[in-house]
């Protein structure tokens, strides 16, 4: 059954999916919640906690699911294709995780900072973890990594940093060339910033590019990238 604070954390992201962060209200999410307000404020400290809170959940959600893709038997190249195109996918649907990933955070989403130095330690011990702040781009691009086996480590940065690069600029909707939208003018700053519904899968095309690379990268005795 969950917990109070994993219900109140799953509240809390519902409530981002139709208000800004700063229209989100703790007595609200105590009311979907169905806990009492002081209940919140004894798992979080603050409506700043919650928000560290939710950051430090999407982050370990993220790597527990790279850990488990990465577990998956079969070809290291195939796994980490299949990586490629979770990442992605899963960024698209989840404007926290897209944030963490990629270090773009907008006006609607929680503000990632951590406590003030000096503060009082929370009393909940996840909550002093989430208090540290959330990790980097980097760090998670490290992190990824770190969950695959070492012979093929680098290999794992290597398809996130290209899945993370589809985060950042996916395909533009309906086709066209890098070109073709910098002349349309007006298109260009759309086609880099779709909305996630208008996102679509990895392309076939860098599957075959991972694959390829990464076959030669796993079978070669250097084992590092160059």
């Amino acid at each position: 059954m969950p917990t109070a604070r994993e219900v109140l954390l799953d509240a809390a992201l519902a409530a981002l999916a139709h208000r800004p962060w700063s229209a989100v209200r703790m007595a609200d999410l105590a009311a979907a919640a169905r806990v009492s307000r002081q209940t919140l404020y004894n798992e979080f400290g603050s409506k700043e906690g919650l928000a560290r809170a939710l950051v430090r959940r999407e982050a370990d959600t993220y790597l527990q699911g790279v850990r488990k893709l990465l577990a998956a038997p079969g070809p290291p190249a195939r796994t980490l294709a299949v990586l490629a195109e979770w990442i992605v996918a899963r960024a698209a649907a989840r404007p926290v995780l897209r944030a963490l990933l990629t270090g773009a955070w907008d006006a609607r989403l929680p503000a990632p900072r951590p406590a003030r130095p000096g503060a009082r330690p929370a009393a909940v011990p996840a909550q002093r973890r989430a208090d540290a702040g959330p990790p980097a781009p980097g760090e998670l691009v490290a992190a990824a990594a770190a969950c695959a086996d070492e012979s093929w480590a680098a290999g794992c940065e290597l398809a996130v940093r290209i899945a993370l690069s589809h985060v950042v600029a996916p395909p533009v909707p309906g086709g066209g060339t890098a070109g073709e939208v910098r002349s349309a003018g007006t298109r260009s700053a759309g086609a880099q910033c779709a909305e996630p519904e208008s996102w679509s899968p990895i392309t076939p095309a860098i599957t075959r590019v991972i694959e390829t690379i990464l076959r030669v990268e796993t079978t070669s005795p250097r084992k590092i990238m160059p």
